[in-house]
């Protein structure tokens, strides 16, 4: 029986690896400094295996789990949002501009 139950258990954790990572309690408060410090996030959904709405913020190998709805973290997340958004369009516009340009001279 306990053979079964280690065999039903490897399955389970193969099957769902999220299972407890889950966010059981989220903190409606968060401090400036931690939030400058956040290396990126999650957004964890109510439903499935997680019962609560949150964001998981990581920062150095730690995670905080946040209130989705705190405009702290909301203005984070835009911010990161767009920082990454914004660096992704500027690199492709220095590419076509440089394959412009070597367009032209050969021209």
């Amino acid at each position: 029986i306990s053979v079964l139950f280690l065999t039903l258990l490897l399955l389970f954790l193969a099957l769902f690896p999220g299972a407890f990572s889950c966010c059981m309690k989220i903190s409606d408060e968060i401090s400036k400094g931690i939030l400058r410090r956040v290396e990126r996030f999650e957004i964890q959904k109510a439903g499935g295996l997680c019962h609560l709405d949150a964001v998981i913020l990581h920062v150095k190998g730690r995670k905080f789990c946040v209130n989705p709805w705190n405009r702290k973290v909301e203005k984070m997340m835009k911010k990161m949002k767009h920082k990454i958004h914004r660096s992704k369009s500027h690199v492709r516009k220095q590419r076509r501009t440089r394959r412009t340009r070597e367009k032209e001279q050969k021209q």
